[in-house]
């Protein structure tokens, strides 16, 4: 898979399935190389790229995350080969271990620990039945989702690469230092096309508020040096380092941090400022690389 450097993360469970495929073919016609979607309490993320697949020619599809809970490792595996299959090998399969309110509290499992857990449910798709429908022409990609140094060494030798949320530069280049020069390292940041700084953070800390509730996210982000405090009370240091805010210029500036620190892949998320989940397509466009 050639995965090129600038993708976009985006939730489409606002849009009506017409409007997803216009949107993922929009995204391709301005040059970005990937969409990634996510899987909450939303679209199935396998069904959903099978439709923004059969809808575009050249756009990976990647799932950021797809949640291992929700289905076991032969369903991912065999999932996995089919849409690749499908596609021509334009599939990326994300896998996440998700959090303790969405495993737990919405989908009713009990969350195990997460590295080992990960780990026992790779092998799982290596190891099981092997699948028998028509294989794809490639062996198609995982990564995973990783923040703490376990799993970011777990990405490194159980799978291609990590997709880290909501991160910053400086965890990128500690990303990168662990898991070595070679592997796929696909990094999500959110930006926002205000320039106010006042109305820029009350829109920024609005969109990860959430988040900021979730321990993996919280715990990633004190071994990064914030404070309990800081991140209780979304202080401007969390809202900036979080979001990428302003005009464009300062922006891709954000970007190419990542970049410079060791990021392969960049797929920013971009808010809309009426804080609604929409994309905000004026700011993907400004910034996507056919422009």
């Amino acid at each position: 898979m050639q995965l090129g450097k600038l993708g976009v993360w985006q939730f489409t469970d606002g849009l009506t399935a017409a409007e997803a495929a216009a949107f993922a073919q929009r995204v391709e016609k301005w040059g970005y190389s990937a969409l990634w979607i996510p899987e909450a309490t939303g679209r199935e993320p396998f069904a959903h790229a099978a439709w923004l697949l059969a809808n575009t020619q050249k756009l990976i599809i990647a799932t950021g995350i797809a949640n291992i809970y929700a289905r076991d490792a032969r369903a991912s595996a065999n999932g996995q080969a089919t849409l690749a299959e499908q596609s021509g090998g334009r599939f990326l399969l994300g896998l996440g271990v998700s959090h303790v309110p969405l495993v737990e509290g919405v989908r009713g499992h009990k969350y195990g620990a997460p590295v080992a857990t990960m780990k026992a449910y790779l092998e799982d798709m290596k190891s099981g039945t092997p699948f028998t429908g028509r294989a794809p022409a490639e062996a198609p990609p995982t990564v995973i989702a990783a923040l703490g140094p376990k799993m970011l060494e777990l990405a490194k030798t159980h799978t291609g690469g990590a997709h880290p949320y909501l991160v910053t530069p400086e965890h990128t280049a500690m990303a990168r230092k662990i898991m070595g020069p070679d592997a796929m390292l696909c990094v999500e940041q959110k930006i926002l096309g205000v320039t106010d700084p006042v109305r820029a953070r009350d829109v920024a800390r609005k969109a990860v508020a959430f988040y900021l509730a979730l321990p993996n996210y919280r715990n990633n982000l004190l071994r990064l040096g914030f404070s309990a405090g800081e991140l209780d009370g979304q202080s401007d240091r969390v809202t900036d380092a979080l979001v990428a805010w302003g005009d464009t210029q300062t922006i891709r500036k954000r970007i190419d941090a990542h970049f410079a620190a060791g990021a392969s892949h960049v797929c920013i998320q971009a808010i809309p400022a009426d804080g609604s989940r929409l994309p905000d397509e004026a700011l993907l466009a400004a910034l996507a690389p056919a422009a």
